[in-house]
């Protein structure tokens, strides 16, 4: 009787823990970690979620257009740890972002490293591995 219960279970268990760890991805394999890039900007839209949060910045290229970088963070339940809420960045607001580049070229994409409000000096640093 414990076999017929422990068994399954146990395969079941295996499954949902597999599968959870196979679904996040390498930032290596996304992201240059050796190189920085800057950006400044104003924010468009910030999602506080699981398994990565994203920060939405509206950049202008060298050509004076607005370009929408999107910058990828930690997941809400690290950002909550660190006391990021989704009231911390509103739409509009003036952010500098310095953080490791996307491997494709000419994509508009960052991880999160360093991020800086000038308007009142707030700034946040850190890692999420």
């Amino acid at each position: 009787m414990l076999r017929q219960v422990f068994v399954p279970l146990l395969i079941a268990v295996s499954l949902v823990t597999g599968a959870r760890l196979s679904a996040h991805h390498s930032f290596v394999a996304t992201y240059l970690e050796a190189e920085k890039g800057t950006i400044e900007g104003e924010v468009t839209r910030f999602l506080l979620r699981n398994p990565h949060s994203f920060l939405f910045v509206s950049v202008e290229d060298d050509m004076g257009e607005a370009q929408e970088w999107a910058v990828e963070w930690g997941s809400r339940t690290q950002m909550r740890g660190e006391g990021i809420t989704i009231d911390i960045l509103k739409r509009g607001d003036h952010v500098v972002v310095t953080g490791d580049p996307s491997r494709t070229p000419g994509e508009a994409r960052l991880r999160m490293r360093l991020l800086e409000r000038p308007s009142d000096g707030w700034s946040w640093g850190g890692d999420f591995d």
